[in-house]
């Protein structure tokens, strides 16, 4: 367990004056706070109604995942230079696939494991409330902001800070199986052909813990899709129950398993966006394409 830190300080946001008269904005600002350090002036823009008003100098960031945008983001609104508002973005944008970074409103944040057990806090400053915890071994997100010995993370899309110095580049080794799962080889073993070491577990932990899938036709490495990583199976089957079954087991064991998404029954899930449980997707216009007859799920 991690403790709260001495010399923590709150964040205090300082307030700018903005006076409006006769349809010109003066904008008063504070003194930079440090030596040499450097602040961007907001930029004054005409609204509609010929008003001016102060807009971020924050950069819109595209989206390039739609069904992976991450939750619990607040919104603001941007403001084109022509004086119309563009689309409301999300201070957190949406996860990537390739980079394994996540988009946000100032920059990229990337992929980092816990090393250890960590407590989770709502601020870095002192007088911040604690969140929980989290396991060693979990997957999380890094901002890149540090603040009086705490690091910013994303935690299932939320925003929470932990101690400083206990995230790492790569996934810690585990010690022995997955809790609650097991690896042992089961099953068609060709179908571990290709497959990256989490989806070889993921394909025998399923195997393990469901019977049937021994003798099931399961798609692993091919040239579509999250396929052509290695990093993606797919479940045929035509029992709902059972589909239903082995989602949820995948969902339950998630972090120990390194997921990256499930999508059954014109569904998907994700670890990162876990609070808002299973989100509907488009229809693609046939029962696989919609996975209707199959469970696929990824690996990170």
């Amino acid at each position: 367990m991690v403790g709260s830190h001495r010399g923590d300080t709150r964040a205090v946001r300082k307030t700018k004056s903005i006076v409006v008269s006769a349809g010109v904005a003066v904008l008063a600002t504070g003194a930079a706070v440090g030596a040499g350090a450097a602040f961007a002036e907001p930029t004054l823009i005409a609204d509609k109604a010929g008003a001016s008003i102060a807009s971020s100098s924050k950069a819109d960031v595209p989206s390039t995942r739609d069904d992976a945008r991450v939750a619990g983001d607040r919104r603001e609104t941007v403001v084109s230079r022509s004086g119309g508002d563009r689309e409301s973005v999300s201070s957190v944008e949406t996860l990537t696939k390739g980079p394994e970074q996540v988009e946000t409103g100032t920059g990229k944040a990337v992929k980092r494991w816990t090393e250890e057990t960590l407590n989770l806090w709502s601020a870095f400053g002192k007088h911040a409330a604690q969140a929980g915890e989290i396991e060693a071994g979990e997957l999380v997100y890094a901002t890149g902001r540090t603040e009086s010995g705490r690091d910013e993370i994303l935690v299932d899309g939320e925003v929470s800070w932990v101690t400083s110095g206990h995230l790492v580049d790569e996934k810690p080794e585990a010690t022995g199986a997955a809790a609650g799962v097991s690896t042992a080889a089961c099953g068609d073993s060709s179908v571990e052909s290709g497959l990256v070491p989490d989806a070889v577990n993921v394909y025998r932990a399923v195997c393990n813990a469901f019977p049937e899938v021994a003798s099931m036709t399961v798609g692993g490495w091919d040239a579509h899709g999250e396929h052509t990583s290695g990093k993606a199976l797919d479940f045929m089957l035509s029992d709902k129950a059972l589909g239903d079954s082995i989602a949820a087991f995948l969902q339950q064991h998630a972090a120990e398993l390194n997921l990256y998404d499930i999508i059954y029954y014109q569904r998907i899930w994700t670890p990162v966006r876990a609070s808002e449980g299973w989100r509907a997707m488009e229809d693609r216009g046939s029962a696989t394409a919609n996975h209707y007859d199959h469970v696929h799920v990824s690996t990170n």
